[in-house]
């Protein structure tokens, strides 16, 4: 009875709780010139940063867990979505569920939709050094419809991973992964077809 008790008032505590992040959330992302689709939630606050003449659109129904009891396998920071130079694009599609997730887009990072972000992961279209010769120039990233990034993952510039591939947590990607495969690793290798 006890136990039904404080299960109860915990339920009610994180509805609460999520309900509050959401509209403080929504508040930001539009005083930050996020486009939001509808029916996003957010547990805990993210942070966003927009270039004035860059653009961040988000697809409906998007989750955002930047709390740190809002995984069980544990979120080190909140989520981060920035793009950081005139004109930079950050394009998420519908359905996609992040937890600590970092994304900079210096150039183009399009996320299709129903991606999972598992926790603590990074997509980064550049080097972060943009006045050093040695890093490059950005270079777009392209993430297709239901992808799954384990935590820990990181993808870098030029990548462009297939529909329906899993990527193994603490994996490193550098180079193109086809659709329909998992792969993990520091490089980034397929290790198998999906459906084998």
């Amino acid at each position: 009875m006890i136990s039904r008790f404080f299960n109860l008032a915990d339920t009610i505590g994180w509805r609460f709780t999520r309900l509050l992040s959401t509209i403080r959330m929504r508040l930001t992302a539009g005083a930050a010139g996020v486009e939001l689709g509808k029916g996003c939630r957010f547990y805990g606050r993210m942070k966003f940063k927009k270039a004035h003449t860059a653009t961040i659109r988000i697809g409906s129904g998007c989750t955002f867990r930047s709390k740190p009891t809002s995984n069980l396998i544990g979120i080190d920071r909140p989520c981060i979505f920035s793009a950081l130079m005139p004109e930079a694009e950050l394009t998420i599609g519908p359905g996609c569920g992040f937890s600590g997730t970092v994304i900079g887009a210096f150039r183009s990072i399009r996320l299709g939709g129903g991606i999972r972000c598992g926790a603590n992961t990074l997509i980064t279209d550049s080097d972060w050094h943009p006045g050093d010769p040695r890093s490059g120039d950005p270079r777009p990233i392209v993430i297709e419809d239901n992808v799954w990034l384990g935590a820990g993952s990181t993808v870098m510039k030029g990548v462009t991973i297939g529909r329906n591939s899993v990527i193994g947590a603490g994996s490193v990607v550098t180079k193109d992964i086809p659709a329909d495969v998992i792969a993990a690793g520091n490089p980034c290798r397929i290790i198998r077809k999906l459906h084998e």
